[in-house]
């Protein structure tokens, strides 16, 4: 499995779909499904790159958490 490098330097680095894909343990194909579904935080257009900032990711994650209960 690929590891994720983790910017701790910047409070709320952002992510690529590879990369936020890599820190949740799913495929990119997998995470781009959850954008259009809404489970995953829609992406920020910057110049020519899409990301998506990594605090929305993990908050994305507790909110699923919260709704299996």
């Amino acid at each position: 499995m690929n590891q994720v490098m983790v910017n701790t330097a910047h409070p709320d680095p952002w992510l690529s779909d590879a990369e936020a894909a890599a820190l949740i343990g799913i495929s990119r194909t997998t995470f781009r499904r959850g954008v259009v579904a809404g489970r995953f935080p829609k992406p920020v257009r910057l110049g020519g790159f899409v990301r998506w900032p990594q605090s929305e990711i993990f908050q994305a994650l507790e909110d699923l958490k919260a709704k299996r209960q």
